[in-house]
């Protein structure tokens, strides 16, 4: 799907069926991460069902993107699959902006192969072995022998971030990693590479049958060798922490949200926004987010 030309459709419609009271309001602007913006497209639709006087423009280009959008001024929200970094923080400070993070879903960030290859489950260390060029043969980790071919995501990605300090040891990944601009990037790139591996949102990994997209292999993962591995599919393992590369997905604003910004993130976290994120092939949120989140909303 081509996600840009939907988005400009999306509003244009908007526009067009709201007339020139809607054109006259403010639009919100959501920018951020990649992992995240199919799913906040879809929450911002549904906000906009029933909101029609609060438009809402949703776009990606990474979770450092729209950090800095955010610390810039020229987005309202911003979209993150990491936290934030201390120097980000102190940015924001520096130019008067107080970050209020607020949590919408939960990762299971997933870990996925061809089809085609013979490997179902690894351990964390064999995983970050490979992203660090240590392990370059699929038979070093009891697959076939075949040479390995590595799929992530560019360095402004909140994911790239995310997979090198938990699972790369915050090492370098090897230079032999193409780096792709999304998720569907990597999915089409393994998909159609016999020998690749890649690392994906959970919500990227299923058709809208609840199946694995087709040509690609979920690996189980293991916190080490002597442990149990477990999907990123299994709900309970990721609520657990036994599904060991789990993340929260995360929005913020600039200081205490209000207005069209705080009722947009309340809908996100809302029962009904909560739905839409487990169709979306996120889990929602548990109670001590929930907590967390009232915190921030003061």
């Amino acid at each position: 799907m081509n996600f840009r030309k939907v988005l400009i459709g999306f509003i244009c419609l908007s526009l067009l069926a709201a007339g020139p009271v809607f054109a006259k309001k403010k639009m919100i602007q959501v920018k951020g991460s990649d992992t995240m913006v199919n799913l906040v497209q879809v929450l911002a639709e549904a906000y906009m069902e029933k909101n029609r006087q609060n438009p809402i423009a949703v776009l990606g280009g990474g979770s450092g993107t729209g950090i800095a959008a955010l610390i810039n001024g020229t987005c309202d929200i911003a979209s993150h699959s990491r936290p934030m970094k201390n120097k980000e923080i102190e940015m924001a400070k520096d130019r008067g902006v107080i970050p209020h993070r607020f949590i919408i879903a939960v990762d299971g960030l997933s870990v996925i192969v061809n089809e085609k290859n013979p490997v179902s489950k690894m351990v964390m260390d064999q995983i970050g072995a490979i992203y660090r060029g240590e392990i370059t043969n699929w038979k070093e980790v009891g697959g076939a022998d075949w040479p390995v071919s590595l799929y992530g995501r560019q360095s402004n990605s909140g994911t790239y971030v995310f997979f090198q300090e938990h699972v790369l040891g915050n090492q370098n990944y090897s230079q032999d990693m193409k780096q792709m601009n999304g998720n569907a990037q990597i999915i089409e790139g393994v998909s159609k590479d016999k020998y690749g591996i890649g690392y994906v949102g959970v919500g990227y990994t299923l058709d809208s049958d609840g199946t694995v997209r087709k040509g690609i292999k979920i690996i189980m993962v293991a916190k080490n060798a002597g442990a149990t591995a477990y999907s990123p599919l299994d709900k309970a393992a990721v609520d657990s922490g036994d599904y060991p590369v789990a993340r929260p997905l995360f929005q913020s604003s600039a200081g205490t949200p209000q207005g069209a910004v705080l009722d947009f993130i309340k809908f996100a976290i809302s029962e009904e926004g909560q739905e839409i994120v487990e169709r979306e092939g996120f889990f929602p949120i548990g109670s001590s987010h929930q907590e967390e989140n009232k915190k921030n909303m003061k």
